[in-house]
Formats: C-alpha cells, structure tokens, sequence
C-alpha cells in the first residue's frame, strides 16, 4: 500500500486541495502515531494507523466545499462513505472503514435516522483500536486552510463535539482518556 500513490490518482499534486488534504491528514497521523505510543501494550498496528490516516479523507473531492477547493455535487458529511466505496474499488477494505467511521466520533443508524443525514442507514461507529485512535486524532485539527498544521486545545475540541450531543462527547472522553491526557 502506497497511500500516497493513491492519493496523486484522485488529485493533482500541485492542486490546493492536495496540498491542503495531506498537510492535515499528515498532522493526524503525527498525533495518531503519538497516540498508539502510549497505547502500544495493546499493540496497535502503526503502519495501517499511518497509512489510513493519511486516506481517512480521500473523498473530499467529491464533496461541495470551495473553502478547501472542493467543488463535488456531495454534501461534506457525506465523504466518508464516499471514502469507504473508494477504497473498497481500490481493494482496501479496512482502510475504508476508517474512512467511513472517522466522521464526527462515529455516527449510528440511529443517529443517520434522527438528523436525517444524507448516508445510508447503518452504524458508523469506528470500532477497531486503529479506527478509534485516527477518528480521536482527527478532532484535534481544524479544515480551515490556514490552521492545518495547528493542534486545537482539547477544551475546544471537547466543545465542538459536544455540540453533537452526549453520545458523541462520552466516546470522545472515552478515546481521550485512552489515547491522550486523562480529563
């Protein structure tokens, strides 16, 4: 698996949408690599946490989101399933599922059906260690152009996904006392 390789089949190198795709999916694999650190007694798989860190996103090209030179027909919320069909073509299935399951802190049928969100009727909780720790990672890092690179405090990153409801902060808390500083 070359995920880079991957990546320059969907993009153009020299397109700001590259460069702004893998300069944040380059800072979440630095803070997922970090965090299996700390849980390397549970043996965490490093190669697939940096290699589906660096892919959790590759679908946002076919997302609407002109910020960060994304002009699909998608909704944004939509690219991780979109990831998931990708990487499943590409012959990765479990590189897919991190793509699916990253989005918020995880999302369930329930969920899907509630917020009528525009994705098929399934759970879409990250359940492997390697999932859990690139889904907490990603939280940690803002889409805004020009704050790529730069962690977000956790007390920002704990209220952001608050505003998801409690399910979503008790998981985040959960993988945070796990992966990062306890609360």
């Amino acid at each position: 698996m070359e995920p880079y390789k991957l990546l320059e089949k969907y993009y153009f190198t020299n397109s700001s949408t590259y460069s702004f795709l893998v300069t944040h999916s380059r800072a979440v694999a630095g803070l997922a690599l970090r965090a299996a650190e700390r849980v390397k007694h549970l043996n965490p798989d490093l190669q697939f946490i940096e290699e589906a860190a660096l892919l959790h996103d590759i679908a946002i090209f076919k997302v609407n989101a002109p910020k960060i030179g994304c002009i699909g027909p998608m909704l944004y919320v939509e690219h991780g399933y979109l990831g998931r069909e990708l990487l499943e073509q590409e012959g990765y299935p479990r590189h897919a599922l991190v793509c699916e399951r990253h989005v918020g802190c995880g999302l369930s049928a329930e969920d899907i059906r509630k917020y009528r969100l525009p994705l098929p009727e399934r759970d879409m909780i990250p359940l492997s260690l390697e999932e859990k720790i690139i889904c907490w990672a990603d939280k940690f890092f803002s889409k805004v152009p020009h704050r790529l690179k730069e962690e977000k405090p956790l007390e920002a990153v704990r209220e952001m996904v608050s505003n998801y409801g409690d399910e979503q902060l008790k998981r985040f808390d959960e993988w945070q006392a796990m992966f990062g500083q306890k609360l």
